[in-house]
């Protein structure tokens, strides 16, 4: 399985490092590739998918690194995902690029409630005209906030406000607010509802896979008091 995007920023962050990063249970033997620990490796059960629908993941700082970032499997799905690490004062060159390409049009995911009253917003993704560049701004929900906040070239695009009734299945991390999901998650959802059912289906048992194996290698996680109860 070749390296995607995300693992590639992984490896750029890390060289910048003045120290080394210590995720929560570093001192587990992990694969390098899916950051699970070595015996729920899942790197031979990715299947990539094609889609006519493209990501753009922008990655707040050490979100790369986190062994509970889920940005890397849309990018194990979808191998033409970019990601780039996000820059208040210096975004990246080839990130403004890549949003203004004028093959697909680019849409940043995010509540439509954070949205100035004269922005574009949209509901569901559009199915006709240029294919959907999703921008998805990776990191806590703070972080996510401040990047949508802080970052002016984001301002000329639509918002796309996707409305996730059925509730998150990621447990990996507390979540802010009810009704919040992470990246992966939204991500099915968007490739759902664009028409990429395919994409969406394997994206959303890879999220399944991914997160049964993460919680496997923690064995003291809340989940499992709570499976033992049900």
């Amino acid at each position: 399985m070749s390296e995607n995007a995300v693992l590639r920023l992984r490896a750029q962050r890390l060289a910048r490092a003045t120290r080394p990063f210590l995720a929560r249970g570093n001192r587990v033997l992990r694969c390098q590739r899916c950051l699970l620990p070595q015996k729920n490796c899942l790197c031979a059960t990715i299947q990539p998918q094609p889609a006519r629908s493209r990501f753009c993941l922008v990655m707040f700082d050490t979100e790369p690194m986190k062994p509970s970032n889920t940005g890397r499997l849309i990018a194990d799905v979808l191998p033409d995902t970019q990601a780039f690490g996000w820059s208040r004062t210096e975004p990246d060159p080839q990130l403004l690029a890549a949003v203004k390409s004028e093959h697909y049009q680019p849409l940043v995911v995010f509540p439509a409630s954070y949205a100035d009253a004269d922005r574009d917003v949209l509901t569901r993704p559009p199915l006709t005209g240029k294919p959907p560049l999703f921008i998805l701004l990776d990191g806590t929900w703070t972080e996510a906030r401040k990047m949508f906040r802080k970052s002016p070239w984001l301002d000329a695009f639509p918002v796309m406000s996707l409305n996730v009734t059925t509730p998150s299945r990621y447990t990996l991390r507390e979540a802010h607010g009810v009704g919040q999901h992470c990246t992966a998650e939204v991500a099915a959802a968007l490739l759902e509802q664009a028409g990429d059912l395919a994409a969406a289906a394997e994206l959303h048992h890879y999220f399944e896979r991914f997160r049964h194996a993460y919680l496997a290698g923690k064995p003291h996680h809340p989940v499992h008091s709570l499976e033992n109860v049900l």
